[in-house]
Formats: structure tokens, sequence, C-alpha cells
């Protein structure tokens, strides 16, 4: 059996956590989606299941009671599996056709990255993006200079986030284990929790993902106080889904991986 003695992988996430500041481009297509299908929702209501497999966020959506309602009111009957399908048929190519401005790398992921592999480390990658959008999203990152040692994403497998299916297929891809190893870095509360049902070390985003929802120029125009508000919240909703640290973006990890490494040489495991 395999000893984590020292860490071999770093599994990111996408949207929020590697690209896209603010995890902006699914919002605006779940609204437009709702929209032509004659029901209103607002941005934070798209991002509350955020990090699901895009039609399991879906789902949630419309089973919210609040959006069953309004689908209700418009449809004279309650959401169906059908209709589920109808929506994700509608958002797909909405966010297709949006990546491309929301591509950018985060700052700081290449010197982590690089960093990372020098230190031997593999770098793995689960999203809960489906495989279309990643056929646009994964080129325009590579061109950047972020091209990781795989692409997991939703609907390639049985089940996506919460479940760890995802990350066990990354173990098998890139060739790791035992899953103490890894470190999965996420910034979302299903991210999170993949991370730990897979058994990894995992770190959550405080100000660059959903939990913040703001671009990095939103962002730097905040207040001091308004900033360290934000960060709390944020950081209080990835602790309470079980992350073992929670930073601000990519670019504070490197610490944290010392930190990790320090507790695996003395035999604490996650």
């Amino acid at each position: 059996m395999a000893e984590a003695s020292t860490l071999k992988a770093l599994i990111l996430d996408w949207a929020g956590t590697a690209v896209d500041f603010g995890s902006r481009a699914p919002m605006g297509a779940f609204v437009e989606a709702f929209g032509q299908v004659g029901v209103t929702i607002s941005i934070p209501e798209a991002r509350g299941p955020m990090g699901l497999p895009k039609r399991d966020h879906v789902a949630a959506l419309l089973h919210s009671p609040d959006i069953a309602a309004r689908w209700q009111a418009a449809h004279g009957a309650a959401p169906t599996e059908a209709d589920i399908d109808r929506v994700l048929a509608i958002f797909e190519p909405l966010n297709v056709e949006v990546i491309p401005r929301h591509a950018d790398l985060i700052p700081g992921l290449l010197d982590v990255v690089a960093e990372a592999r020098r230190r031997g480390m593999k770098i793995g990658s689960t999203t809960g993006y489906t495989r279309p959008i990643m056929e646009v999203l994964a080129p325009l990152a590579a061109a950047a200079g972020y091209a990781p040692d795989n692409v997991v994403c939703a609907g390639d497998l049985a089940a996506g986030r919460p479940s760890p299916l995802m990350m066990y297929r990354t173990f098998a891809d890139i060739g790791v284990w035992p899953p103490a190893a890894c470190v999965k870095l996420d910034d979302t509360e299903p991210g999170i929790a993949e991370g730990l049902g897979a058994g990894t070390w995992t770190v959550g985003l405080a100000l660059s993902g959903n939990a913040a929802g703001l671009s990095k120029a939103e962002l730097d125009q905040l207040a001091p106080d308004d900033r360290a508000a934000l960060r709390a919240r944020a950081s209080a909703a990835l602790f309470a889904a079980g992350a073992h640290f929670v930073i601000d973006t990519v670019a504070d990890l490197l610490p944290v991986l010392d930190a990790i490494e320090a507790r695996l040489a003395a035999g604490v495991r996650p």
C-alpha cells in the first residue's frame, strides 16, 4: 500500500478556481435559459447550487420552492424530468457561447501550478461543466498556459459532485494514490464534498469563485471592511462544508501545501 508521505497531486476545479474569477460564465446563461421558458430567476438564485453537474443544478433550481411555484404559475403544472432536460438543452449552448468571455486564468494560477510540478506533483482537474463546454474552454486555457494532466467532466460518469467518482477517475487518469497524498482545490461546497468523499485534503476558495461571485475588478473596488465581511461569509460556508483550509484565491495556495506536507510528515491524514 502506497504511503502518503509527500504530496503527489493537486486537483483543481475550473470556473472560479483556475479560470473565470467570480465564476460568472454560467450565471447569465442560467437566467437566460429560464427566461426563455417564461420563468424569472435571479443571479443569487442561479448561484445557489453551483458546483453540481449542470443537469443536477437545473433540477435543484426547478425543485426549489420559489422557482417551482413560478414554474407552476407559468406552465400550469409542476416541473418534470422532461422540463429539466428542456432547460438544460437551452442552457448548455448559451454557456458555450459566453465561455470565451470568461476564460481568463485566475492570477497566480500558473506560478502555483509550476511550483507544484517542480515538487513532483501531478495536476488533475474535475468540473461541473459538461464535455461540450470544456471542449471550448480547455483549448483557451491551454493557449494561456494552463493544461492540467486530465479533465473529468459532469456527465462522464454515472454521478458527478458531490459524489467522489470524478476524483476516482482522476486518480486513475494521472496515476496517483493514496488519496491522502492529494489536494482538492475548489470554490463550491459540492466541490469540497467531492474531495472529502474521495479522502483528499480539501482547500476552499473564498474570494475567487462562487462564494463571493464578484469579478476581480469588483472585488478590488470593495472597501476593506466589506471585503473582510465577504471573506468571512464565504469562508464560513466552505469550512461548514468540511474544507480543511480556506484561502482567498489559488495564488495563496503554496503555504497551504507546505502546511499539508508538514502534517503528512507528522502522520496526520485528512
